[in-house]
């Protein structure tokens, strides 16, 4: 009976760093918040990953980048950046096992467009126009669900506007004649 516990003891002290590891991915930790764009090339050189950076310097894209609350993954000869910042070889190689990019085409990078929800929205080989990854983001249930909550400026009341109303009265104080439902949350 002790020997069977000293086993299964042993077993957890191993196994556990490793599952920990798993749920510990560079993606896991995006979650939610951002969206990943991966780009996995062979070279620091390779023509899809310098076009996609240089896209990425004009003002515009980058705008364009950050309001949808993207960042840039680049995974060159097993060596990862996030936005530009080295990751540890541990979270590189978690990373790769989470994409399961499979092979590339030859010298073409692979580029891997992820979703807050943590799923794979969108794998292109070769160079890809940022227009075309930002359409995709677009078109998710969630960007549509964020562009709808955007803040509205107030309407005024029409009739506090002079229709009706005397000057210097604006109606009976402390009444909304139609006020808004609660917005819907979500989880």
């Amino acid at each position: 009976m002790f020997s069977r516990s000293l086993t299964l003891a042993a077993l957890l002290a191993v196994a556990s760093p490793l599952l920990a590891a798993d749920g510990d991915t560079p993606l896991t930790q995006e979650r939610g918040k951002s969206r990943p764009l991966i780009v996995i090339a062979s070279s620091s050189v390779d023509p899809t990953l310098v076009a996609l950076k240089k896209s990425l310097d004009e003002p515009a894209n980058k705008e364009a980048f950050a309001k949808r609350d993207m960042v840039l993954y680049t995974i060159v000869n097993t060596i990862g950046q996030r936005s530009g910042k080295d990751i540890d070889p541990q979270s590189t190689m978690a990373l790769i096992r989470e994409l399961k990019p499979g092979m590339q085409k030859e010298g073409q990078a692979k580029i891997i467009l992820i979703g807050k929800d943590g799923e794979t929205k969108m794998t292109h080989d070769g160079p890809i126009d940022l227009k075309d990854v930002f359409s995709t983001i677009d078109q998710m249930p969630m960007a549509e669900k964020e562009a709808a909550a955007a803040p509205v400026a107030p309407a005024t009341d029409s009739r506090s506007a002079g229709q009706g109303a005397k000057p210097g009265k604006s109606g009976k104080a402390g009444k909304n004649p139609s006020p808004e439902p609660p917005a819907a949350l979500d989880d």
